[in-house]
């Protein structure tokens, strides 16, 4: 078995077929198919079965492919470490990120590292799901994970800061006249909630369970700026880290009493390479910790014009 034949296997699985899997890899369409029936041959199984909408991965070839992916991304990886020079850095990066965390710090980051390594490829994933985050992590496929820490975060995880959280509220709605909203004062409010196995609803109940609060569910979103959108116009309200409200939509978020925030952490691989220690090193510059600050009560603007938060 080759490295090539890993990654023509992986083609034919993206594209679904071996003439567009050939056009992906810019080579032959027969050199595919040889080299993909070389390797069935080799492994003395089916890879691949032919279906109506095209060819699909067997119940073999997903375990097998599974497999034949960490090994090309670790292939890659050592061939980026062993090129990379004093002002160079080639190859591949894979970042995943927990929805809602970083959402300011993280595109700083990997802004300035594309300019200092523009020939760096990099993919970032948004997961909402902690598992979904450790069985990327276990499949080897990542270089690094940012994330909120939870009792199986890694003993040696990089702590990056605390993100705060506000609560987004709708227009007009009577808090939005405190500087802080309290949170008994939530109480009897329907909140618009995110999928049940992601960090951000772990925090969200937690807090309401820990201040005598009992959630009214009237929604879940899987996405923060949706969620925030669906509290604007009035059915619930949320609670987001502040980082995480888009722009436009600053006048409608308040801290909370008592605050709410939640260590942020940054998971690098075993053996890490020179790029995945740059992007941690440029995470640790971005400003984590920074207070919310509510618009004065004069400059809310109407909904749907830009708001306005000071000292950004």
């Amino acid at each position: 078995m080759s490295l090539r034949q890993f990654e023509y296997a992986l083609a034919v699985a993206e594209e679904g077929s071996v003439t567009a899997a050939a056009e992906l890899l810019h080579v032959a369409q027969p050199s595919v198919s040889q080299q993909i029936r070389a390797l069935e041959r080799e492994l003395g199984v089916e890879l691949f079965a032919r279906t109506p909408t095209g060819l699909v991965p067997t119940v073999v070839g997903r375990a097998f492919l599974r497999e034949a992916e960490a090994a090309v991304s670790a292939a890659r990886r050592a061939r980026a470490t062993a090129r990379a020079g004093a002002d160079e850095l080639v190859g591949e990066l894979t970042v995943a990120v927990q929805m809602g965390f970083g959402t300011r710090q993280l595109p700083g980051a990997l802004g300035a590292l594309r300019r200092r390594f523009p020939r760096l490829e990099v993919t970032v994933f948004e997961e909402p799901s902690s598992a979904e985050m450790e069985r990327l992590g276990r499949r080897g496929t990542l270089d690094l994970a940012l994330m909120a820490v939870c009792e199986r975060s890694p003993a040696d995880a990089h702590h990056l800061g605390d993100e705060e959280f506000v609560v987004v509220l709708g227009a007009g709605h009577r808090l939005l006249a405190t500087d802080r909203v309290e949170l008994r004062d939530l109480d009897g409010e329907p909140w618009v909630r995110f999928d049940r196995d992601s960090a951000l609803d772990g925090v969200l109940l937690d807090v309401l369970l820990e201040n005598g609060l009992t959630p009214t569910t009237v929604a879940r979103v899987s996405q923060t700026a949706t969620a925030v959108r669906w509290a604007a116009h009035g059915l619930g309200v949320t609670l987001i880290p502040a980082s995480a409200v888009p722009h436009g939509h600053e006048h409608l978020a308040r801290p909370v009493s008592p605050p709410v925030s939640q260590p942020v952490i940054a998971v690098v691989r075993h053996a890490a390479g020179p790029a995945e220690t740059a992007l941690l090193e440029l995470l640790r510059q971005e400003t984590w910790s920074e207070p919310f600050f509510a618009p004065p009560p004069g400059l809310i603007p109407a909904i749907g014009t830009p708001g306005i938060r000071p000292g950004r």
